[in-house]
């Protein structure tokens, strides 16, 4: 049987009786995919594996453990014969064919009426392959497309307006196109609408469809343009509309991102939401500068905070790092607030600006000297502040900085002070500029 021979097609056998003869794993498989049709499925075979038997057991199917009979094919709607004796194979074929009802032979699929393609299930999307007759080829092909689905390199935005819509808080990470998560890249693939932040992978808004609106409410420190409220009024808005609606917003939703809000809103109209979490730039941002936010022997705990007015909340320990965020403006302000509580003047500080992004820039002080250096160099937002001991790990942070081996193995271990400044290893994809002091 050539390719061209063939016309593809999809069967709705929910409630219709079925025939599978043969017991063994290749009629298992067949069965169960017919079961997850709604089929009524009859098995015939002298002996069932194990997994037919406990469907049988459970009531799911019907096992008539016997040889098969020319009058198992009346009345029904399909057979699958997966006997692995050709002889049987080809006579459950000729039966079947005399009473017009469509079989598959698993023994030889050129003289078989029809052929079992590889099947995958993405959302509400289900692909079927087949590939000239060979099984392993239709199913590496049927991975491909499944994978290029999950990961929003294929498009699975539905083209007929749904009765109701949604809303997905989607996570971006932290502005690099490659960090934000496959959930994320798949639901942005299907949007209708997308309501975006000024932060985030804002390059994967060019690989919209054009007629994907997107609703620009992007913040700055201190200049909202779009307020929450009216965001809020938006994403319910248009999911009553009957669109999908993603909410692409920078790092994670739920870290200081206002998503608890936005989803307490939308749920208050009935809206369905999803949250997809993301890389929050709180732990990325400093990684990307080889700053961690924990590291054995100098910092077992962090806290992330806004500005310098919930820092006498925090320990103002070196010993317990603190990350910054959205604090550039009050980064004078925050450092005399810690020196206040008591945290040392001269406890390493690290601003990673435009993370992972290919103008990112680094600037190592301490508490003492961080606001004149910012100012001098005019850091600017999106910006992370990482106060704290950790920031000594950093291959970024200056040669004095580097007194002791902070390693897992070798705790306090004195190391070479030959570190340069400025070496980004060779293992990092970016060359940021540093500034120390």
């Amino acid at each position: 049987m050539a390719i061209q021979d063939i016309y593809p097609t999809a069967l709705r056998l929910l409630g219709r009786p079925v025939l599978v003869v043969g017991g063994g794993p290749v009629a298992a498989r067949r069965a169960k995919g017919l079961l997850d049709a709604g089929a009524r499925v009859t098995v015939v075979a002298p002996v069932a594996s194990h997994s037919l038997r406990e469907l049988a057991d459970a009531g799911l199917l019907t096992w008539e453990p016997r040889p098969y009979l020319p009058s198992d094919v009346d009345g029904v709607w399909f057979v699958q014969t997966a006997t692995g004796d050709s002889a049987v194979d080809t006579q459950v074929s000729k039966d079947a064919e005399a009473q017009r009802i469509w079989c598959v032979n698993a023994s030889d699929h050129e003289a078989s009426a029809a052929w079992t393609p590889a099947v995958a299930e993405v959302d509400d999307v289900k692909i079927a392959v087949n590939a000239g007759g060979d099984p392993r080829r239709a199913m590496a092909l049927r991975d491909a497309v499944a994978t290029a689905l999950e990961t929003g390199d294929l498009p699975l935005r539905r083209r007929r307006a749904a009765e109701n819509g949604s809303v997905a808080l989607v996570g971006g990470g932290p502005g690099d196109t490659g960090l934000i998560t496959v959930r994320g890249r798949r639901l942005l693939g299907q949007a209708d609408v997308v309501v975006a932040d000024r932060l985030g992978p804002r390059e994967l808004l060019n690989e919209l469809a054009p007629d994907v609106r997107v609703i620009e409410v992007g913040k700055t420190p201190g200049h909202h343009p779009v307020p929450q409220a009216e965001i809020n009024r938006i994403l319910v808005e248009e999911a009553l509309a009957g669109y999908r609606v993603v909410r692409l917003k920078g790092g994670d939703p739920y870290v200081l991102g206002r998503g608890g809000e936005e989803a307490e809103y939308c749920r208050r109209y009935g809206i369905e939401v999803e949250v997809v979490s993301g890389v929050t730039s709180a732990i990325s941002v400093p990684a990307a500068a080889g700053i961690p936010v924990t590291h054995r022997g100098l910092a077992k705990g962090f806290s992330v905070v806004t500005g310098h007015e919930e820092l006498s909340e925090v320990p103002a320990r070196a010993d317990h790092t603190i990350v910054l965020l959205m604090g550039v403006g009050q980064l004078r302000e925050s450092a005399a607030a810690l020196a206040t509580a008591g945290l040392p003047q001269d406890t390493p500080v690290g601003i990673v600006e435009n993370g992972y992004l290919p103008d990112q820039r680094v600037t190592i002080g301490t508490l003492g000297s961080i606001a004149d250096q910012a100012e001098a160099t005019g850091v600017a937002n999106p910006a992370v502040i990482v106060i704290g001991d950790v920031v000594r790990v950093s291959p970024f942070a200056p040669s004095h900085f580097k007194t002791a081996d902070y390693s897992t193995t070798t705790p306090n271990r004195p190391r070479s002070t030959s570190t340069s400044t400025s070496t980004t290893p060779s293992s990092s994809p970016k060359k940021p500029r540093v500034l120390t002091t």
